[in-house]
């Protein structure tokens, strides 16, 4: 049985010492080989001894959240960061998805072996405010811009602007036209159906 103890905070902030139960697993010796590519869309880790608003300003503790990545590269894994099935939209803004980018592609340079890809979108554009698809190729090309500014490969994500203004899939080939045209190396293409986010019917 396992007698590790973990530190947690009660609704006060105080710290109490709790012991965890039952048997841990092992870890493998070695990363296991994949016969594919495995992308892990890895959370951030709040910081539960700060005030703040998590739907607004959320307190990221940064070192543990580069230590999960760091855990997940060991297993094998590849990252998808800063993503919409992570904590894009539910918490970190495009301000803080730019700050989690630079720390990964940073971090991800001291591993061997250690690759990821960052999610490029257009939400730091509020949907009502596009009023054409060049607005939504701007936004695109900025988040796209930011991540390969920084040495990474991005993952093109779905658009709530996109979906609020395309009128035919003539107008989505036209702004992932111009996106994927752009790219200096290969792309993910990557979208959330309505079931997770009802702004992207019908994307």
């Amino acid at each position: 049985m396992s007698n590790h103890q973990v530190t947690l905070p009660d609704s006060k902030g105080s710290l109490h010492s709790y012991t965890l139960t039952g048997t841990p697993t092992s870890r493998p010796a070695n990363p296991p080989q994949f016969n594919r590519i495995a992308y892990a869309a890895a959370h951030v880790v709040s910081d539960p001894l700060k005030d703040a608003r998590p739907w607004n300003d959320p307190a990221i503790d940064w070192d543990t959240t580069m230590a999960f990545r760091h855990h997940l590269w060991s297993l094998g894994f590849k990252i998808a960061e800063a993503m919409d099935t992570s904590q894009r939209g539910m918490g970190l803004n495009w301000a803080g998805a730019q700050e989690l980018i630079r720390r990964s592609l940073a971090d991800s340079k001291t591993v061997a072996g250690a690759d990821l890809a960052s999610g490029a979108g257009t939400d730091h554009l509020d949907p009502a405010d596009a009023k054409n698809l060049d607005d939504v190729i701007k936004a695109y090309e900025t988040q796209a811009g930011f991540i390969e500014k920084h040495g990474g490969r991005f993952i093109l994500m779905a658009s709530r602007a996109l979906a609020r203004i395309a009128r035919s899939p003539d107008d989505y080939a036209k702004v992932y036209g111009r996106i994927l045209g752009q790219a200096r190396d290969k792309v993910v293409l990557h979208w959330l159906g309505d079931m997770f986010d009802p702004q992207l019917l019908f994307f």
